[in-house]
């Protein structure tokens, strides 16, 4: 499995994306210009990654300028056919202005930068709803959709994260950022575009002393 990092101007952690895919998770990966278009080197087992930042310095809407951006053309029609997009914090939002991914990333609920880490719980049926720590570093990450798309993403199980305690519930609100149903992390229904606010890419190392954050890319990319 191969995986392409987009670099748009602006992005901040497309570095740290890179250095977890290659070092941490042993995955061949390709730096992508947001001024080109080719992506004829992967297929649709691979996956094309939208890194974390400002992209175009965030004028506009986070992500609204970088959405037209000749890459993401590419990229639109690569997941269209089926291929793989994770988008991360800036890049959630840049699927979603896309349409790639319904909803949208408000500004924070109390309008200020929020840095911390943070828990998430995974909503697959599948996985042990066990809490996962992992870094947060935004200012418009309240994730939100109308009544009619809300109830088609919890009925479809297109939530595949929700902010949570240390132990892994999500009874009240633990959203750093006011999003609502405590949703940190989505997929459209055809289940191949994955956008999340929290980074996992930041919680790979054990020099860092966390590791939670490759258990995130490993399942969602079932890499052993």
């Amino acid at each position: 499995m191969k995986f392409g990092v987009v670099i748009f101007p602006g992005s901040n952690c497309d570095r740290d994306m890179i250095g977890a895919l290659e070092n941490d998770l042993h995955q061949e990966v390709i730096s992508l210009w947001h001024k080109d278009k080719d992506l004829s080197m992967f297929t649709t087992d691979d996956c094309i990654v939208l890194p974390g930042g400002f992209s175009y310095g965030d004028y506009l809407r986070c992500g609204a300028i970088a959405r037209f951006s000749p890459m993401m053309q590419s990229v639109i029609n690569f997941a269209n056919k089926g291929g793989k997009v994770l988008g991360i914090c800036n890049g959630f939002q840049i699927l979603c202005e896309s349409g790639l991914l319904p909803g949208v990333l408000l500004k924070n609920a109390n309008m200020q930068f929020v840095c911390k880490n943070v828990f998430i719980a995974p909503q697959n049926k599948n996985e042990e709803k066990v809490a996962l720590k992992i870094p947060v570093a935004h200012g418009d990450g309240r994730y939100f959709a109308n009544d009619a798309v809300l109830e088609s993403i919890e009925t479809e199980g297109q939530v595949l994260y929700r902010y949570c305690n240390n132990n892994g519930s999500s009874d009240v609100d633990y959203a750093p950022n006011g999003s609502i149903n405590n949703i940190a992390g989505i997929c459209n229904k055809e289940r191949n575009v994955f956008g999340m606010m929290p980074h996992p890419e930041r919680a790979c190392s054990a020099a860092l002393g966390n590791t939670d954050g490759k258990k995130i890319l490993s399942t969602l990319f079932s890499i052993n």
